[in-house]
């Protein structure tokens, strides 16, 4: 029995639960482990307690051998390679943001002054530039936490990962959702990173059943415009690519935390790699490191 080590959310248990049963259909069975992480016990926005604290406390449990598999929404990873995990991108979910607001508003119909939640930099300041006069207040918690800050009127709306509610059965909550072109995602969102044991040869070719070409062609790509820039998941730092006949179309924006700029470039080419270092090196040719502080 393959030991599933997840985060105790609803999403989290949900989206574990997918791999899980893809497992089982695969002819693996595995039961899922709720590992509590430090994130999971703080109310402090992301940003002040750092990157990887969701996904730390899950590799530590796999490296002790307390599990056997780590599912991770792949954009909480640290950039940074960790050679004793052998990890897997499975089918991708939606990559996009959406807006949840009262009384079935998009973002153009919020009223001047509007409270609109979010506390990630990327979203903040592509808000802020869309949507200047917004009164954009700091969001924290699970899904059913922050809608629940629009169902008690203590924010008119909330911006957050559209994956997220599709897999949580509530995408029919989302008043918008937004093209990648108007409100950019964040690199690798939507996808899951699915990890074993690098030296566990039995497991490694369980997860690999799981893996599929595009979505692991698109996170990768998206991932390294991240680590070229050397920024963090909380950086105000956007990518999504779109991979056809083998051709990987990446575009990623560098945003000012204020709205008041903002760096968008495109690059093209069949390896995720490279892909994602030129787009990094156009954005930082074109001063995104200001941007980023």
């Amino acid at each position: 029995m393959l030991r599933i080590g997840t985060r105790g959310s609803h999403l989290a248990t949900t989206q574990s639960g997918h791999v899980r049963d893809a497992l089982e259909r695969a002819g693996h069975p595995a039961e899922l482990m709720v590992v509590t992480t430090p994130g999971d016990l703080s109310q402090a926005p992301v940003e002040r307690i750092g990157v990887g604290v969701f996904t730390s406390a899950l590799r530590d449990a796999l490296f002790r051998g307390d599990v056997d598999i780590a599912v991770h929404s792949y954009k909480d990873l640290p950039t940074a390679a960790e050679p004793r995990a052998h990890l897997i991108v499975p089918p991708r979910e939606d990559h996009r943001d959406a807006l949840i607001a009262r009384d079935g508003l998009t973002l153009a119909q919020l009223p001047h002054g509007a409270r609109a939640g979010t506390s990630a930099p990327r979203r903040v300041s592509q808000l802020r530039a869309l949507r200047p006069d917004l009164d954009i207040r700091p969001l924290r918690g699970n899904i059913e936490t922050r809608m629940g800050y629009v169902e008690a009127g203590e924010l008119d709306a909330i911006v957050l990962a559209y994956a997220g509610l599709c897999r949580g059965g509530y995408a029919n909550r989302a008043t918008e959702v937004f093209a990648p072109e108007t409100f950019m995602p964040a690199p690798a969102q939507g996808a899951l990173a699915v990890e074993c044991r690098a030296d566990d040869a039995q497991t490694c070719a369980a997860i690999d059943g799981l893996a599929d070409v595009t979505g692991t062609a698109q996170a990768t790509t998206e991932r390294q415009v991240l680590a070229t820039l050397e920024a963090g998941c909380t950086a105000p730092v956007a990518v999504y690519a779109k991979v056809h006949d083998g051709l990987i179309t990446a575009t990623g924006g560098v945003f000012a935390l204020d709205g008041s700029a903002q760096i968008v470039k495109t690059a093209v080419g069949d390896n995720p790699v490279e892909v994602g270092r030129e787009l990094a090196a156009a954005l930082l040719g074109s001063g995104a490191a200001s941007l980023m502080g």
